[in-house]
């Protein structure tokens, strides 16, 4: 197989929570991350993200608050095995990481005309998110980890760093030194879901028809 530890990479990629152990990065590996994300394809070469880099204590318990409220709602609306289950996971590792990456879509970067985006008004948004693939792939292969906190309400994350209106918070990235990283993902080893076979999301032609996963 070709380029194997890219392949590797991929592979151990996981979105961390219990495993940061607190310690600061290194200045130059933080910058070899956010390199890597910087480097990503973007619409009309619009690169039409930002970075707010948070390390604030108090921003960061600020932000947990929030985040364990919104942990409540979503939990209040599960009821038996289901909400047992959840109990069980950890959602974010906010103070634990020491460093939270706000990752914003600014729309209006590159101009009026972004070439490519006239019928696809996403496609800056699926930019951005290109971007925090990349930084995360380079953080799995630095051994740093990685975890996407998605309880928030985007106009709370807005206020906190100081986004302007038009900037959209795309994601909130806990990132940070870890113990290890784990060999299966939380919502896998504690039973909420499990990877499916590639077979049961190929299709030929067109959607429906199902095919045989392509083999190398």
């Amino acid at each position: 197989m070709p380029d194997e530890p890219l392949y590797d990479v991929i592979n151990r990629r996981r979105d961390t929570r219990r495993e940061f152990t607190g310690e600061p990065l290194d200045p130059d590996l933080l910058a070899r991350i956010l390199s890597a994300a910087h480097c990503a394809p973007s619409v009309g070469m619009s690169q039409p993200w930002d970075f707010v880099l948070v390390r604030s204590p108090e921003t960061l318990a600020g932000f947990a608050r929030h985040v364990e409220t919104e942990r409540d709602v979503f939990a209040a609306s599960l009821s038996g095995e289901r909400a047992k289950t959840f109990s069980r996971i950890k959602i974010e590792g906010i103070r634990e990481s020491g460093l939270g990456i706000v990752v914003g879509y600014d729309p209006t970067r590159g101009g009026p005309d972004v070439l490519g985006r006239h019928a696809i008004a996403d496609a800056g948004l699926y930019s951005v998110v290109c971007a925090i693939q990349n930084l995360w792939l380079a953080a799995t292969a630095e051994g740093v980890g990685v975890g996407w906190v998605s309880f928030y309400r985007e106009e709370f994350v807005r206020s906190l760093v100081g986004m302007p209106e038009h900037v959209r918070p795309v994601a909130w990235l806990c990132v940070g030194a870890v113990s290890a990283l784990p060999e299966v993902p939380d919502l896998e080893r504690f039973g909420w879901r499990h990877r499916s076979p590639l077979d049961t999301v190929v299709h030929e032609e067109r959607y429906g028809v199902s095919g045989s996963a392509p083999t190398g």
